[in-house]
C-alpha cells in the first residue's frame, strides 16, 4: 500500500472520530430545546459535555491539517468550492464554544437565553452542514481539468446531498439523546429514554434511504457489509434504549456512525472528490497528494504524538465519567 493510500485511510479514521465525538456534543447542544424543560435541566445537558466539547474537536483540527499536508491538492478545492458551508460551520463552532463560556457569566434572563438560542442553533446548523458536505464530496461536484470547483452554492444543495444532511443531524443528535440517557440521572434520564426511541424511528428510515442511494451509486462489496453494520447497529441500539441499557445503546449508535462513515470512504476510494464533469478530471488519493518524503514525516510525527492524544483523551473521558442531575448543580450566581 502506497503512503498516500495509508493517509486516506488514516484521515477517514480522524473523520470517523470527529463524528463518533462530536456527533453526541452537537447532540446534546439541539436536546437543549427538544429535552431540557427548564434551565436547570439546560445546564445539566451542557454539563455532560462541558469537559469534553473542546477536546472533541481536536479530531477536526487534525482531520483539516492532515488533509492540508497530506493532500493540498484536495483541501485547496474542498475549502474553496465549499467555503461558504465551511466558513458558516466555523463561524458556528466559535459562536458555540463562546456561548458555552459565557451563558453563566451574567444571571440576566436575556443574557442567558440568548446564549442558550445561539448553542442550539450552532448545534444543529453545523449537525446538517457535515452531512451536506459529505454527501457532495462523495456524490461528485463539478471540477474541471485544472481541479477547480466551478460550480455554484446552489448546486450543493442537491438532493441527496441534503439527504446527507438530514442523516447527519438526526443521527448525531439520536446519538446525543442516547449520550444524554447515559450520562444523566432522574427524570431526565427516562424522557431521553423516550425521546431516542422515536427519533431513532425518523433516523433508521433517513439513514437506511441515503445508505442504499450511496450504495447504489458506487455499489462495493465493502460497502454493502458497511451498510449492514450500519442498519444492524441502529436497529439494536434502539433495543438497548428500550431495556434501558444506556450503555450498550451509545456503544452501538457510535458503531452506526462509524460505520456509516467507513461506508462513506469506502465509496470514494481511490477518488477524493470525483468530478461530475469527467471522472478523467477527478482528484484522487495520487494526484493529489503530497510528496512521499512530505508524507513520510507525517507519517513519523503521526505515530508519536496520536497515543499521548489518545491517552489524554480517554483519561478525561474517564475522571468524568459519572452521572449528573439536577440535585448535583450550585445555585447559580
Amino acid at each position: 500500500m502506497e503512503l498516500h493510500d495509508v493517509w486516506f485511510v488514516l484521515i477517514a479514521v480522524l473523520w470517523t472520530g470527529y463524528f463518533f465525538l462530536e456527533g453526541f456534543d452537537f447532540g446534546v447542544g439541539v436536546l437543549t430545546k427538544l429535552l431540557a424543560r427548564d434551565r436547570r435541566e439546560k445546564r445539566v445537558l451542557i454539563n455532560t459535555i462541558g469537559p469534553v466539547w473542546d477536546g472533541n474537536e481536536v479530531w477536526l483540527l487534525s482531520a483539516g491539517g492532515a488533509t492540508f499536508a497530506a493532500f493540498p491538492e484536495w483541501y485547496a478545492t474542498l475549502f474553496s468550492g465549499f467555503y461558504l458551508p465551511l466558513l458558516l460551520i466555523l463561524i458556528c463552532l466559535i459562536i458555540r464554544g463562546v456561548a458555552f463560556e459565557y451563558r453563566v457569566k451574567r444571571s440576566g434572563e436575556r443574557w442567558q437565553t440568548n446564549w442558550e438560542h445561539a448553542i442550539f442553533w450552532c448545534s444543529l446548523l453545523p449537525a446538517f452542514l457535515w452531512g451536506v458536505a459529505f454527501g457532495n464530496i462523495v456524490g461528485g461536484v463539478a471540477i474541471d481539468a485544472d481541479k477547480e470547483y466551478v460550480g455554484g452554492v446552489l448546486d450543493l444543495l442537491n438532493p441527496y446531498a441534503l439527504l446527507g444532511g438530514v442523516v447527519t443531524l438526526t443521527l448525531f443528535t439520536f446519538h446525543g439523546t442516547v449520550f444524554a440517557g447515559l450520562k444523566t440521572v432522574g427524570e431526565i434520564r427516562e424522557r431521553a429514554r423516550g425521546l431516542a426511541l422515536r427519533l431513532g424511528a425518523v433516523t433508521a428510515v433517513a439513514a437506511l434511504g441515503f445508505l442504499l442511494w450511496t450504495q447504489a451509486d458506487h455499489g462495493k462489496t465493502a460497502g454493502a457489509v458497511l451498510l449492514g453494520v450500519a442498519v444492524l447497529a441502529l436497529l439494536a441500539a434502539l433495543g438497548a434504549v428500550a431495556k434501558g441499557r444506556e450503555g450498550w445503546a451509545f456503544a452501538l449508535s457510535g458503531l452506526t456512525i462509524v460505520a456509516s462513515v467507513a461506508m462513506l470512504f469506502v465509496s470514494l476510494f481511490p477518488d477524493v472528490m470525483p468530478s461530475t464533469l469527467d471522472p478523467e478530471w477527478s482528484l484522487t488519493a495520487a494526484n493529489s497528494a503530497s510528496s512521499p518524503y512530505t508524507l513520510k514525516i507525517m507519517t513519523w510525527c503521526a505515530g508519536i504524538a496520536t497515543p499521548v492524544v489518545l491517552l489524554y483523551q480517554g483519561w478525561t473521558y474517564w475522571v468524568f465519567r459519572k452521572r449528573i442531575g439536577t440535585h448535583h448543580l450550585a445555585e447559580a450566581h
